[in-house]
C-alpha cells in the first residue's frame, strides 16, 4: 500500500502546482500590485491610509453597519430556513424537485438583476404600490421602502435563503430518522426530541450555513449601492466609492485589506466546520428519510412552507418579468423588440443576441477551467486526511517542524481556496488592470481575462460541490483495486470517477451559471464590443428614460431565463444533493 501511495504522488503531485499557479498569477499577484501602487507609490510603505481610517468615525460605521445588517440578515435567513430544509428533508410531494430549481435561481442572478426586482416590486413606481394607489384612490405610494435597511434585509433573504435551504436540508435529508423516533418512543415529545437530538446534529451544518450567508451579507455591494441609496455603505460599497468616484487608491486599499482579513477568518471558519460536517451517525439515502404527506397537518405545514417561498422568492422575480411587458398603453413587446435597434447609432451598441453568445462563450470555457483547478485542488485538499489515515508517507521521516508546516499549509488552503468568494470583485478589476497591463502578463486586451475572473470567482462552487463526495470514497475500495492489481490511474478512473462524476457535473452547472451573472469584476475588464448580459444590463440602466429601464427589465428577463435553464440540469444530473451549497 505504501508503494501505492508513492507512484500515485509521482503522478498527480505535478497537477497541484496548478491552481497554486492559477491563485498566485491572478489572485494573489493582482491583490499584490493594487496594494502595492495605493500603500508604497513610490516603493516605499505610506503609512497615512491606515491612520486616516483608523481616526476617521465614518469609516468606523461603516464596518459597524457592515457587520450589523450581515448579522441579523444571517438569523433571519436561518430561522426562514429551517422550516424550508424541513419540507425538504422529510417529505415528497408533487413538484419537489421543480420548486428547488425555483429556489435556487435567486443565487446566481446578478444583484443589478435583483435590485431591479425588488424596485420593480416595491418600488414607488413599483407593482405593489401601483395596485394599492388605484385599488384605494391614493395619490401617493403609500410603500415607501427605498432607500430603507427594509428592503437591504429583504433583498439578502431573497438572495441567501436557497443557500442556507441547500446545505441545512442536505444535511437533514441524510440524517437517519431512527434516532429521533427512538427518543419519542422513550417519551420525549416532538419539540424536546428535536432541541435535544435534531438540531446539535444539524449545528455543524447550521453554523456552515450562518458563515456562509454572514459572508455574502458581509461582501454585499449591489443590493447596498442601489436598494441602499447614499444613506448606507457596506465595506464594499465604500471601496467601491473610494476607488471609483473619488479614485482614492489608498483607502479603497486599505479597506480592501481589511475586508480580507475579515472574510479570511470566517472562510477558515466555514471551511473548518465543514471539515467536521461528519456525524459518527450512520447516514441514510434521502429517498429512504422522506415520506409522503399522510395527514392534514403534514399537508397544512408544506403548503404554507410552499406559500411562504414562492411569496418571498417568486414576487420581486415575477414583478421583475411583468413590468418588463407593461407600458404605459397596456401589455407589450415593445421591450423586447426596442432590444434590437440602435436608435442612437452607438458604435458600443451589441444585440442582446450577440451579449447572450458571449455570456455563454465566457461561461464554457470558465466551466473547462473551473472543473479542472477545482477538481484538482479538492484532490489537493484530501492528501493531508488520505496520508494520516494512511500512517504513511514521507511524513513518517520529517523532523516535527516540517510534519507541522506540512499541516499547517493543508489547513490554510482550503480558506485561501476560498478567498475569492469572498474577495472585492471591484478590487479585483481594478488589481488586474494594473498588474495585467503589461509584460510577461499582458491580458488586459485579451477575452481570456472575463473567464479567468470568472473561475476564480467559480472554483470555490466546484470545491464545494465535489470534495464531499471525494471525502465519502471509502479508502478499502482503493485498497482493494490495489491489491486485484490496478495501478494509481486504473484506481482513480475506476473507483473515484465513478464516485464523484455527478457531483463534478452539479459544480460545473454551478460555475456555468456563476459565470452568466457576474457583474463586479466584468465591468471593469469586459471589453466594449464584447459585453456579457449583466454588463448589458448595466448600460441600459446607466442611461435615463422609461424606454432604456423597459430594456433592462427585458434583459434582466432573458438572463434569468439562461440561469433557470442551467439549474434546471443541475436538478437533472444532482444524485441525493452532493455539495455544500
Amino acid at each position: 500500500m505504501r508503494s501505492f501511495i508513492y507512484r500515485a504522488r509521482s503522478y498527480i503531485g505535478l497537477l497541484y502546482v496548478l491552481p497554486i499557479l492559477f491563485f498566485a498569477l491572478f489572485y494573489f499577484y493582482p491583490l499584490g500590485a493594487i496594494l502595492g501602487v495605493s500603500l508604497a507609490p513610490a516603493g516605499k510603505l505610506e503609512l497615512e491610509p491606515l491612520r486616516s481610517l483608523v481616526n476617521s468615525n465614518y469609516y468606523l460605521r461603516v464596518l459597524w453597519f457592515t457587520t450589523w445588517q450581515a448579522a441579523l440578515s444571517t438569523l433571519l435567513v436561518l430561522l426562514l430556513a429551517l422550516p424550508g430544509a424541513y419540507t425538504f428533508a422529510r417529505f415528497r410531494f408533487r413538484g419537489r424537485d421543480t420548486l428547488r430549481t425555483i429556489i435556487m435561481l435567486p443565487f446566481v442572478l446578478p444583484t443589478i438583476v435583483v435590485a431591479n426586482a425588488f424596485l420593480a416590486l416595491l418600488g414607488p413606481g413599483g407593482t405593489l404600490n401601483r395596485w394599492l394607489m388605484g385599488a384605494f384612490q391614493l395619490s401617493q405610494p403609500p410603500v415607501q421602502l427605498q432607500h430603507t435597511i427594509w428592503i437591504i434585509l429583504l433583498a439578502h433573504i431573497f438572495f441567501n435563503y436557497s443557500v442556507a435551504l441547500r446545505i441545512i436540508s442536505t444535511a437533514w435529508q441524510n440524517l437517519s430518522p431512527d434516532v429521533t423516533q427512538a427518543a419519542q418512543m422513550l417519551g420525549a415529545s416532538r419539540a424536546r426530541a428535536f432541541w435535544h437530538i435534531t438540531l446539535p446534529l444539524l449545528s455543524p451544518a447550521i453554523r456552515a450555513a450562518a458563515v456562509l450567508v454572514f459572508i455574502f451579507c458581509f461582501t454585499s455591494f449591489g443590493v447596498i449601492l442601489i436598494l441602499g441609496g447614499p444613506r448606507y455603505a457596506t465595506i464594499e460599497v465604500e471601496i467601491y466609492r473610494q476607488a471609483v468616484s473619488l479614485f482614492n487608491l489608498p483607502i479603497a486599499a486599505v479597506l480592501a485589506l481589511i475586508q480580507i482579513v475579515f472574510t479570511f477568518i470566517l472562510m477558515w471558519l466555514y471551511t473548518r466546520t465543514q471539515a467536521r460536517n461528519s456525524p459518527a451517525l450512520k447516514l441514510r439515502p434521502s429517498s429512504s428519510t422522506a415520506r409522503p404527506l399522510r395527514s392534514l397537518a403534514d399537508y397544512v405545514f408544506v403548503m404554507a412552507n410552499i406559500f411562504l417561498m414562492l411569496l418571498l422568492l417568486g414576487l420581486p422575480l415575477l414583478a421583475l418579468v411583468g413590468r418588463s411587458f407593461v407600458l404605459q398603453e397596456g401589455l407589450s413587446l415593445r421591450y423586447y423588440q426596442e432590444l434590437f435597434i440602435n436608435r442612437q447609432n452607438s458604435i458600443f451598441f451589441v444585440p442582446p443576441g450577440q451579449a447572450v453568445i458571449n455570456s455563454t462563450f465566457f461561461a464554457l470555457l470558465t466551466v473547462a477551467l473551473a472543473v479542472s483547478l477545482g477538481l484538482v485542488s479538492a484532490q489537493m485538499l484530501t492528501t493531508d486526511r488520505r496520508r494520516r489515515t494512511n500512517g504513511a508517507g514521507p511524513s513518517t521521516r520529517m523532523t516535527f517542524a516540517a510534519g507541522y508546516l506540512q499541516r499547517l499549509f493543508y489547513r490554510l488552503l482550503d480558506p485561501l481556496l476560498m478567498l475569492p468568494l469572498a474577495t472585492s470583485a471591484v478590487t479585483l478589476g481594478l488589481g488586474y488592470i494594473i498588474a495585467l497591463n503589461k509584460p510577461p502578463l499582458n491580458l488586459r486586451q485579451s477575452l481570456l481575462l472575463v473567464p479567468i475572473a470568472h473561475t476564480l470567482v467559480a472554483i470555490p462552487f466546484v470545491i464545494r460541490s465535489v470534495l464531499p463526495a471525494i471525502r465519502r470514497i471509502n479508502p478499502r475500495l482503493r485498497e482493494a483495486a490495489t491489491i486485484l492489481g490496478a495501478g494509481p490511474q486504473q484506481v482513480w478512473f475506476h473507483v473515484d470517477w465513478p464516485l464523484i462524476r455527478r457531483a463534478l457535473l452539479v459544480g460545473a452547472v454551478f460555475a456555468f451559471t456563476i459565470s452568466m451573472g457576474e457583474f463586479g469584476a466584468t465591468v471593469f475588464i469586459a471589453r466594449p464590443q464584447t459585453p456579457t448580459m449583466p454588463v448589458a444590463i448595466y448600460r441600459f440602466l446607466g442611461q435615463p428614460g422609461a424606454l432604456n429601464y423597459g430594456q433592462a427589465l427585458a434583459m434582466s428577463t432573458l438572463l434569468m431565463l439562461v440561469c433557470a435553464v442551467g439549474f434546471l440540469l443541475i436538478e437533472r444530473f444532482r444524485l441525493g444533493g452532493e455539495g455544500e451549497f
